[in-house]
């Protein structure tokens, strides 16, 4: 594989000829074009869709328009968190300072939409020319009355610093400000799970058939007053352990609230995550209820995924996520419906998340850690893969070597999670790899 750099040679094992394991984790190596983002857009990524909030990029609009929008996160009630507000740092702010400008836009803003809190994100140019952010962020913290958080997320994801790290830090600031919320004694946070196309909303049905309260979603559907009361809840459950692991952790030290990692999507992982709480309240009603609700589900499910199947078997299936969770679920939920997958790689996965990938996949498929656009195209056309699962960076890859692609990361518009989001999963993996366009495109692979 002389593609690849001999640096990163620990970053990529296939498994049943390799016998080393993958060593995640690690910084991008200089030179690589990894496919992650700057901290900024990792922290951006996080705290967005807290909807109730004031989000403010101090930084050059660009910034701003890049992360516009950036997941499909749905808000039942404010849709404040869509505008993308930004101090547009000029030449002239790069030499005089920007400060004034951010204290002007906050005052601005805040007497504007009344929000419950602001996010001021601090962006590379501002940690060259050094504006006090944290400084003009507690002037306007007094003057308004609402907490005002500096997001300090200046530099690249994957160097020492850490967009998710660096939001849990923010939302930690706001957990345990607040304690007028009534709470049940079976209830829970959902910390990971952003909302995309609605999905908190399928999973707060569930909780809800099954008797558990959901304090706070962090961050999806997000308010600032049910986070400031999150140290309530009785239990934390983390869906991207990616990007909020930090703050589950940090909550159990500050306030003893301990946390369990799920994953929602595919049948196996969503069922285990309603057992999962069930069993953490050792309540027998709730567990009832529980067993009850995944058997109504899989009932009307299974049979629907039975055609998809029958179509989709031996296909072969690429993978290359944000958090490793996610990848295992897919691996998961591809095999009930058929497909083979061929490689599987994530961006911020670590060992202990590789050492269980590598378990549950079949031999021949290549593992991969923090890739980059020529190693993915290599690897799809070594292994013949039918299709490409990842995100908006990786959707350019597939379509150039000929082969579909499924939209799995924050952008999408269609909800995968639960049960009824296995459903779509099957019915979109389908529709793409079945399309007749793929008959007027020349397919790229070892064999041509």
């Amino acid at each position: 594989m002389s593609f690849f750099l001999k640096e990163r040679a620990s970053q990529i094992v296939t498994k049943g000829r390799d016998t080393a394991e993958l060593e995640g984790g690690k910084p991008s190596l200089a030179g690589s074009v990894s496919q992650r983002a700057c901290v900024f857009c990792g922290s951006r990524v996080v705290l967005y869709p807290v909807a109730d909030a004031l989000h403010l990029v101090h930084g050059p609009i660009g910034c701003a328009a890049y992360t516009w929008d950036i997941r499909g996160a749905m808000s039942s009630g404010p849709e404040l968190h869509r505008n993308s507000f930004s101090t547009d740092l000029r030449e002239r702010h790069v030499i005089f300072g920007g400060e004034k400008q951010l204290y002007r836009a906050l005052d601005e803003l805040i007497d504007k939409h009344h929000p419950k809190a602001a996010f001021v994100y601090s962006t590379c140019i501002v940690g060259v020319i050094g504006d006090d952010v944290q400084s003009v962020c507690r002037q306007m913290e007094a003057k308004k009355g609402i907490p005002v958080i500096p997001v300090m997320s200046e530099g690249f994801q994957g160097t020492k610093k850490d967009g998710y790290k660096i939001a849990c830090d923010a939302l930690a600031t706001l957990v345990g400000t607040d304690s007028s919320k009534p709470v049940s004694p079976f209830a829970i946070n959902i910390l990971g799970d952003f909302n995309l196309a609605g999905e908190l909303w399928i999973l707060a049905d569930y909780y809800r058939r099954m008797g558990v309260q959901i304090v706070a979603s962090v961050t999806g559907d997000g308010r600032i007053n049910d986070i400031r009361n999150a140290h309530k809840a009785a239990l934390n459950v983390v869906q991207c352990s990616g990007s909020m692991i930090h703050l589950a952790k940090t909550m159990k030290e500050r306030y003893g609230v301990p946390f369990i990692k799920v994953s929602y999507f595919g049948i196996e992982d969503m069922s285990d995550a309603l057992y999962e709480v069930a069993k953490f309240f050792n309540d027998s009603t709730i567990m009832d209820k529980a067993r009850e609700l995944v058997k109504d589900e899989l009932t009307k499910l299974l049979p629907a995924l039975e055609p998809y199947k029958k179509a989709l078997q031996g296909k072969k299936a690429a993978i290359y996520v944000g958090g490793a969770f996610k990848a295992i679920s897919l691996v998961k939920a591809l095999r009930l419906i058929g497909i083979k997958t061929v490689i599987a790689g994530t961006q911020t996965g670590n060992s202990d998340d590789y050492k269980l990938l590598k378990e549950i996949c079949d031999d021949g498929c290549i593992l991969v850690d923090d890739s980059n656009p020529v190693e993915l195209s290599e690897f799809v056309k070594q292994t013949g893969a039918d299709l490409f699962i990842g995100g908006v960076k990786e959707r350019p890859i597939a379509y150039k070597l000929g082969i579909g692609f499924c939209d799995h990361n924050h952008e999408r518009k269609l909800a995968l999670a639960g049960y009824e989001g296995m459903l779509n999963f099957a019915r979109e993996v389908y529709d793409t790899v079945s399309s007749p366009v793929w008959r007027f495109v020349e397919r790229h692979n070892e064999k041509n």
